[in-house]
């Protein structure tokens, strides 16, 4: 479905990726492990035309690298950002239909789908996405994105600054949409929430993948928790 072979990415004259090579395969949940400036925000930003990169990233065959983010939205990619970059001045539902694709195609997604996964967002349906709270921001940033009717969607830091219980329902809802039928590609730093979800893990270190295995192996290597990913 994804396929990253050999990418290569820079920031100015900075070499952030060192050949990643990465796959994420259909309905399928993976997590990208490691500590801040590893590398995996920058990759899922090559990915989606927002950094440039060389090396190659596959979407079903087709190559991506040197597409508009736009092009590579409208092939089915959905990005949520860790910055959680709603539309203040505009309210919930305005901000959830702006994620809708304009071809009418039929979506496996509602309005009424996200208001029952996230009754908050229902209560506060007609509130300006501005003044609520960031756990609220990133449920409806997750919902915009799935609006678009993604076959893949990649998540960064969903749980950051988010308190316990919401990090436990977070989990669910991911769960949720690979029931959908919707393979995630997930960015995280708390090692529970990625080894209890995900069927493949990838851990990153200064730009480069240093272990690729199944969360019960993650969990058994001290070496790569130890040396890649404890603080």
């Amino acid at each position: 479905m994804l396929s990253i072979q050999d990418l290569h990415a820079y920031y100015g004259k900075s070499h952030i990726l060192h050949g990643v090579d990465l796959e994420v395969k259909p309905g399928e949940i993976v997590s990208l492990l490691g500590r801040n400036g590893s590398g995996r925000s920058t990759t899922i930003k090559t990915i989606m035309g927002l950094v440039d990169g060389h090396g190659s990233v596959k979407w079903k065959g087709e190559e991506l690298l040197g597409q508009k983010t736009y092009d590579v939205a409208r092939r089915g990619l959905g990005y949520v950002p860790e910055s959680r970059d709603v539309f203040p001045k505009l309210t919930v539902e305005q901000n959830l239909k702006l994620g809708m694709k304009s071809d009418h195609k039929k979506s496996r997604w509602s309005l009424d789908d996200m208001y029952q996964m996230f009754p908050r967002l229902k209560e506060r349906q007609h509130t300006e996405a501005g003044v609520m709270s960031g756990g609220e921001q990133q449920m409806l940033t997750l919902c915009r994105t799935l609006m678009g009717d993604p076959d893949l969607i990649m998540i960064d830091e969903p749980t950051e600054g988010l308190a316990p219980k919401i990090v436990e329902l977070v989990g669910e809802y991911l769960k949720e949409l690979q029931k959908r039928g919707l393979a995630v590609l997930l960015v995280e730093q708390k090692l529970t929430i990625a080894l209890d979800i995900s069927q493949r893990c990838y851990v990153m270190g200064h730009g480069e993948v240093v272990f690729h295995g199944t969360p019960d192996e993650l969990r058994h290597d001290q070496y790569t928790r130890k040396e890649w990913l404890e603080v």
